[in-house]
């Protein structure tokens, strides 16, 4: 009863109520990147949901498109600008998602959608992630986010998927709450964002 009705209509309440309180900062947030990004404050991309449906998510823009003598863009960590830096360590710039949430094209709670090149990627085991709408944070990213690899996150998502409660949720959300305050698990060692998941790295359990 709770994954097929309750959620969903806890995911739109929640988001309306969040995306009003968090408004003035929206509105701070994207003048300031409308004019460290060249007049680009946000970022659309499309996204696999659940059944592997696509939909173009939204969030703040925190790297510019420098590009080198030939055209290339720059590194990430080259491209992302100090007001980018702060809205990812404060992960502000997951706000613009509550749009996706108010949509039905996300939950609160549930898998990352990850980028559309990694489907064909995917094992059948990690291929269940899809079966729930992806989420703007999720068991995964309590345990880790970006500082776990890439095999360890896909089984946190299907651990999810498999034991998804109103309890759960509810606990996912305070333990994303203390990550925020901590700023923890924003980036892979090394590297300003997370590598490129190539898929084969892991063995069906």
């Amino acid at each position: 009863m709770y994954t097929r009705i309750f959620k969903r209509i806890l995911d739109f309440t929640l988001s309306l109520v969040a995306f009003i309180a968090f408004s003035p900062i929206f509105i701070i947030i994207t003048i300031m990147l409308f004019i460290t990004n060249n007049g680009k404050p946000f970022f659309y991309q499309s996204r696999p949901g659940k059944d592997e449906k696509l939909f173009k998510i939204i969030k703040f823009k925190s790297m510019n498109d420098k590009k080198d003598r030939n055209g290339q863009l720059l590194p990430d960590e080259k491209r992302l600008t100090k007001v980018g830096l702060f809205v990812r360590k404060t992960s502000l710039d997951e706000i613009p998602q509550l749009l996706n949430v108010l949509k039905g094209d996300m939950s609160l709670i549930g898998p990352r959608p990850l980028l559309t090149a990694y489907l064909p990627r995917y094992n059948e085991e990690q291929r269940l992630r899809h079966k729930v709408r992806p989420g703007i944070t999720g068991w995964a990213q309590v345990n880790g986010r970006n500082a776990i690899s890439w095999d360890k996150k896909f089984e946190y998502d299907v651990w999810y998927v498999n034991h998804m409660s109103f309890a759960l949720d509810v606990k996912i959300i305070f333990m994303t709450l203390q990550k925020v305050f901590k700023g923890a698990d924003i980036s892979a060692a090394n590297h300003a964002t997370m590598e490129a998941f190539m898929g084969n790295e892991r063995h069906n359990h």
